[in-house]
């Protein structure tokens, strides 16, 4: 891993994706399984081609606070440079925002949520 990788992002959508990976980054990356309470995940339709086109997909999941503990949100713990971080900024469409949070390890990461 980069010894410059200092920022952790928390994915639980096609930023899993080895594919996307390698896109938007240039490597694969690896991460750690982790979950995050207090969020449910919905589908949103993605209006950028370029997006559809890395993704391979017109729908992808979308973070939504819920603040019910018993709703959680699986996906994958990643360490990201602060340019890979703005990299991942990029590729987000604007439905997204991102925001820090406290993941079920306890570990802070940033996360990817519906822009309100």
């Amino acid at each position: 891993m980069d010894s410059a990788a200092s920022e952790r992002l928390f994915s639980y959508g096609t930023l899993q994706d080895a594919a996307v990976q390698l896109a938007t980054f240039g490597r694969r990356l690896d991460g750690l399984p982790d979950e995050l309470p207090g969020y449910r995940l919905e589908q949103l339709a993605i209006r950028d081609a370029q997006v559809v086109a890395t993704s391979g997909a017109a729908h992808h999941p979308i973070a939504i606070r819920s603040d019910d503990a018993a709703d959680r949100v699986r996906g994958m713990v990643f360490r990201l440079t602060p340019q890979e971080l703005a990299q991942a900024d990029a590729y987000e469409v604007d439905d997204y925002r991102r925001v820090a949070v406290t993941l079920a390890s306890g570990l802070q990461a940033w996360m990817y949520v519906r822009a309100e």
